[in-house]
């Protein structure tokens, strides 16, 4: 279980430049050549999404077993699971945690929200102003958590190819937080693919906690107090694209 890389800084809906390096040896992005604070929404409201089968608040799940707790989130172990905790090459802190199984992967970040109003709607519209920006194409689609978004965003292969990396998008309103999933590989347009990684996000239990956060303020992530993993020396390494999870770079590896 892979458990470290560095990165860049990541809001909620924020995007880095397209195109870092990827590494070959990860397949699953394949290149298509071709808070607590009040504010106001004048916008319709959002039917909320249905969280009867998870994710899960705290307060809604106390009693835990098999979850591992990454701070803000806590995620249920799985055998094949494969875990990488990702840095924010500015700060040191972790600001992602991306699962992978099998050629499917899941990038996973949850953040405060306000208390009276969800904010996937909003982000839902600067992440495919954002990618339509760049050249991409996004249509917003029904899905299992609700609005979801299916992009094709631009790329650069390792070779320097022009071609587009499918990606997918889930947003999902919990009680002060809101968690975004990303979905790559063969989740992104293949539901058979989907649905072992959609069991891991609905989980998870995020851990909002009591102080006053700003919406869209990142839940502090951290590394697990006990994995049995075996200390490797992390290596230097450029800042990869928000879109892209899978490059290699500094990582702790568990030994099974």
């Amino acid at each position: 279980m892979s458990l470290f890389r560095r990165r860049g800084r990541e809001a909620a809906g924020e995007q880095e430049p397209v195109g870092a390096e990827q590494d070959p040896a990860d397949e699953l992005d394949q290149i298509d050549e071709d808070g607590d604070e009040e504010w106001e929404d004048e916008r319709e409201p959002e039917e909320p999404a249905d969280r009867s089968q998870g994710p899960w608040d705290l307060a809604e799940r106390p009693e835990l077993e098999g979850h591992v707790d990454l701070g803000g989130i806590r995620l249920r172990g799985r055998d094949g699971l494969e875990l990488r905790l990702e840095l924010d090459e500015s700060t040191g802190a972790v600001s992602s945690a991306t699962v992978q199984l099998g050629s499917s992967a899941v990038q996973l970040q949850a953040f405060a929200a306000p208390r009276s109003a969800g904010i996937w709607a909003e982000i839902r519209e600067e992440i495919a102003a954002g990618i339509e920006k760049q050249g991409g194409r996004v249509d917003e689609v029904p899905g299992p958590f609700g609005r979801e978004l299916i992009a094709k965003i631009p790329a650069r292969s390792p070779d320097g190819r022009t071609g587009h990396t499918a990606a997918r998008f889930v947003g999902i309103d919990g009680p002060r937080w809101f968690l975004r999933a990303v979905f790559h590989g063969e989740a992104v347009h293949k539901p058979d693919a989907a649905k072992e990684l959609e069991a891991v996000v609905r989980d998870i239990v995020v851990v909002r906690g009591a102080e006053a956060m700003a919406p869209r303020e990142l839940l502090a992530l951290r590394l697990p107090d006990a994995v049995g993993q075996a200390p490797v020396q992390p290596e230097g390494g450029p800042a990869r694209d928000a879109l892209r999870p899978f490059e290699r770079g500094p990582e702790i590896t568990e030994v099974r």
